[in-house]
């Protein structure tokens, strides 16, 4: 006997075989069990989802010799017919070759006749939304008000095309996509059944393959099986599919952060040789970067059995979730600018090494490092501020931001200047933007020797990100007048930052004009006479 693929082998046979469908089953069942039957069906879907299927339990459900029902037996002539595709009073039509409106004419002449052996004469056309425009008119009336004795089942991957006059005249029927789950647990139901080894992994791989579709899912099961001679193995199927394995994918991360551009460009070297494709590789990636942002947002989410679970709970801690944001962004970007990349070798190198420009600062990632030495010279109406050695004073009509002190450097723990002079120098500084907001939100440590130390928060280190440092350290050097190199480190403040000094006076101030309203003669007056209330958001301090 010859061969039969698996997606006609195991075909369901009934709605309780269906798999992925329950809203659909339940609603045809509740009608068939209540004999509360329409006379024109439309199954919508993506290919592989079940609509052809499901047309045919229907059928045999109309014209099982047990009678009307939702679990047709199966054994009966009827139902071995239409299981095997000769029953007479089902007539498929393929819409894709039988566009014309005679061809249309001339099935609906016969549909006046009785059925010749079932209950029902039952007409399933599939890719309904083939049909030319004369053809849809041609079936209007029919399919309003057809014999009692005519059941249309219509199916379409693409229900836009269809008229609004032939829509309003069907019961509609959305058929979904499968879950990758579902599809996963089928297959391990079919090669169990078959005796056939397998892996988990593999499944899970060909289900992700499939996009939703079981027959798709089917069709690559059998391509795995001959290709693993007999066995489901993860490793044969990933070289069969040309899927990117995740360590490539967990190594490129972990690389990011380890700030190795190194071992970057080594892991796109190595998928070269493997000849994996990087538009694949891309989306795997951004895939990948989903599940970071996920665990960090909900970090109860990522589930038990999941392999690299270890992994990625490591890189949720490791990246902020605005740089897996921004991480996201590229990635996709990078993937769309691969067709117009000189080749996709290139194209995906240069998101890496996008990645890599962008990626956040920490503690071992020293701010500025790579920073050029701004050699602005010092304007002649600006004070020098305290350096290791003391400076000249200033003439008296010219603006000092600090005032020039005779102590020595102090140590690299304890600052150069006081909380107040870090205040006046931020003020003074030319900035704007996020480098602005960094400069306010960081603490100065020290100020020597050509050497400045700031300490920023952790909750704001995303204010590390390029450029921000650099602009930062170009207006340091500008307003000191000397080479600065500017270093970052991350930790609580133990003083009052700019920004921190702002917003208490900011909640001061609103505390001063909420308690001068309260206090109002005439707030009172109204307040005691009307029953009114002062809503505190609305009163804004008069600065």
């Amino acid at each position: 006997m010859s061969y039969q693929v698996l997606a006609r082998k195991w075909r369901p046979r009934n709605f309780s075989t269906l798999v992925g469908q329950e809203h659909v089953v339940r609603a045809l069942s509740h009608a068939l069990a209540e004999q509360r039957l329409h006379h024109a069906y439309l199954f919508t879907g993506t290919r592989g989802v079940g609509k052809t299927t499901i047309a045919r339990i229907l059928a045999k459900s109309l014209n099982c010799e047990t009678g009307i029902t939702a679990t047709p037996c199966g054994q009966c002539s009827a139902c071995q017919e239409i299981d095997s595709g000769r029953f007479v009073d089902l007539l498929e039509v393929d819409a894709a070759t039988n566009t014309r409106v005679d061809e249309m004419r001339q099935l609906l002449e016969n549909a006046v006749y009785a059925p010749t052996r079932g209950r029902f004469k039952v007409y399933v056309i599939d890719e309904v939304h083939m049909l030319s425009n004369s053809a849809f008119n041609a079936m209007l009336k029919t399919l309003e008000e057809p014999p009692e004795h005519v059941k249309f089942i219509l199916a379409t991957t693409d229900p836009q095309k269809i008229p609004v006059t032939v829509l309003s005249r069907c019961l509609q029927f959305n058929l979904k996509q499968m879950p990758a789950v579902a599809i996963t647990g089928h297959l391990a139901h079919i090669l169990q059944a078959e005796g056939v080894p397998y892996d988990m992994p593999a499944l899970a791989l060909v289900a992700r393959s499939a996009a939703g579709s079981m027959r798709d899912a089917l069709s690559l099961l059998d391509q795995a099986i001959a290709h693993g001679a007999g066995k489901v193995e993860e490793a044969q199927v990933r070289g069969m599919l040309g899927t990117v394995d995740q360590d490539f994918l967990l190594a490129i991360l972990e690389a990011l952060h380890a700030g190795e551009a190194g071992v970057l460009l080594q892991v796109a070297t190595d998928m070269g040789v493997r000849s994996l494709s990087f538009a694949a590789a891309l989306q795997e990636l951004g895939a990948l970067l989903t599940r970071i942002q996920i665990v960090q947002c909900v970090p109860s989410a990522i589930d038990d059995d999941e392999p690299e679970k270890e992994r990625i709970a490591a890189l949720a801690k490791a990246f902020s979730p605005e740089f897996v944001q921004l991480a996201y962004q590229i990635v996709n970007v990078g993937r769309t600018e691969l067709a117009s990349a000189p080749d996709e070798y290139s194209g995906f190198v240069m998101t890496l090494l996008r990645l890599h420009a962008f990626r956040p600062s920490s503690v071992a990632d020293v701010v500025g490092s790579v920073a050029v030495r701004s050699r602005v010279q010092p304007p002649a109406a600006k004070a020098q501020p305290v350096l290791s050695t003391p400076q000249p004073q200033v003439q008296q009509s010219a603006p000092a931001p600090v005032q020039p002190r005779a102590e020595a450097p102090l140590a690299s723990s304890v600052p150069a200047a006081g909380e107040g002079d870090w205040h006046r120098i931020v003020a003074a500084l030319s900035l704007s933007g996020l480098a602005r907001e960094l400069a306010q939100n960081c603490e100065l440590r020290q100020l020597a020797d050509g050497q400045c130390l700031l300490r920023l928060s952790p909750k704001q280190g995303h204010l590390q990100m390029k450029p921000n440092p650099e602009r930062l350290q170009q207006a340091l050097a500008e307003y000191l007048g000397n080479p600065v190199q500017l270093r970052i480190e991350l930790g609580e403040n133990e003083v009052d930052t700019p920004a921190a000094t702002a917003g208490r006076q900011r909640q001061e101030q609103q505390e001063r004009a909420v308690n001068a309203i309260a206090q109002d003669v005439f707030v009172r007056d109204v307040i005691d006479s009307f029953g009114a209330s002062v809503v505190e958001s609305s009163i804004k301090p008069i600065v």
